[in-house]
């Protein structure tokens, strides 16, 4: 990862975009099915990391999206235009989240229900999920890092409006993502290393380069974003029109000139 930006966006999204988009969401939305005895490598004993090999890939991707289950249909319209503006491919973080209710589903089946009770043991699904939920955090992880950017879409569903209790949310996942972001090492793409070395050459020497329904609780996680660049609607919109900017490359330098890295991120980026 390179740059996180904090989107704030008002807009609900629709329209030929979110179409685009859900044709997006459909194709990294892969369709699996739990072959136990394809993972275990011992007797009782599932792999990790064939079960994440499956159900939690890595997608090439130039754009992490990090937004709130209630905007899902926004994340898909960004999404969306981002492919038809630009050709950005945007990684949208719904798609593990879905595939991770699945593969938790199956394996408490299996393992975690009493069929004399027809409950689900507590402690076994204590475990499973436990499991499940940091491969989960793994695959994420894997994913901003081999990300360009990060768009944190911070919208009144995301983070809480309250005035007491601001930049805050009861999204874990959110949470979990953006503290991510602010601390995983910082890799400048090389494309942007090349330009500096090609404009430092051409200056004289004496020149330098200077989530979900049925909930009994909430809790509430406090959102670090003074590492993520604020974008408003108005500057998204007017850089998603900048239409001469046919390549993904192109379209992400554009938006990296537009938002200077600030002297006081100098050590994060």
């Amino acid at each position: 990862m390179y740059r996180g930006f904090n989107l704030e966006i008002k807009a609900k999204g629709g329209g030929y975009f979110l179409e685009v988009g859900k044709k997006i969401f459909e194709n990294q939305k892969r369709k699996i099915e739990l072959n136990f005895e394809k993972y275990f490598i011992a007797e009782n004993t599932l792999s990790a990391k064939l079960i994440m090999e499956d159900w939690f890939p890595i997608i090439n991707s130039h754009v992490f999206l990090s937004h709130s289950h209630n905007d899902f249909n926004l994340a898909l319209t960004i999404a969306g235009a981002l492919k038809e503006k630009f050709n950005i491919d945007t990684f949208i973080d719904s798609t593990i989240w879905g595939n991770s209710n699945e593969l938790l589903k199956k394996i408490d089946d299996k393992y975690c229900y009493n069929e004399n009770s027809s409950t689900y043991i507590y402690e076994n699904r204590n475990y499973s999920t436990t499991h499940v939920h940091l491969m989960l955090m793994s695959a994420l992880t894997n994913m901003i890092n081999q990300s360009e950017c990060l768009f944190f879409l911070n919208t009144p569903k995301s983070t809480s409006i309250s005035e007491e209790i601001k930049n805050t949310t009861n999204s874990p996942w959110i949470f979990a993502e953006l503290n991510t972001s602010k601390v995983i090492n910082k890799i400048t793409p090389e494309r942007l290393l090349l330009f500096k070395r090609t404009y430092s050459d051409s200056l004289t020497k004496a020149e330098t380069l200077n989530e979900s329904e049925n909930k009994k609780f909430e809790i509430s996680y406090e959102l670090e974003l003074s590492h993520l660049e604020t974008i408003s609607e108005n500057s998204f919109d007017d850089w998603l029109g900048n239409n001469y900017l046919m390549h993904p490359e192109k379209a992400l330098d554009d938006l990296y000139r537009s938002f200077p890295i600030n002297k006081k991120f100098t050590k994060l980026f």
